[in-house]
């Protein structure tokens, strides 16, 4: 991914632009905090299925969720109180 690095001289100010990269990055949170590690050409090559498998089961467990949303639901014969679901929470 080309990004633009906003130095005033640089390259990237150039008529017509002429942004940095590619670039590839791999952010995730580790303990609630934001981690980038940029990564080579190979690592990328060499990482990709992971990054395709973390990718699936993301959409996987954000579709149990709304599985066991609507069950619940059912069961339990709530009504939404709006169009969107939010996360439980448990109030005392």
């Amino acid at each position: 991914m080309a990004h633009v690095c906003g130095k005033l001289n640089g390259r990237c100010t150039a008529d017509p632009p002429r942004p940095h990269g590619p670039t590839h990055r791999w952010t995730r949170k580790i303990a609630g905090k934001t981690v980038t590690r940029h990564l080579t050409a190979g690592q990328l090559a060499r990482y990709e299925q992971w990054f395709e498998n973390a990718k699936r089961i993301r959409v996987l467990v954000a579709e149990l969720e709304a599985l066991s949303l609507s069950v619940a639901a059912r069961d339990e014969d709530w009504q939404p109180k709006s169009r969107k679901w939010g996360h439980a929470t448990c109030g005392t």
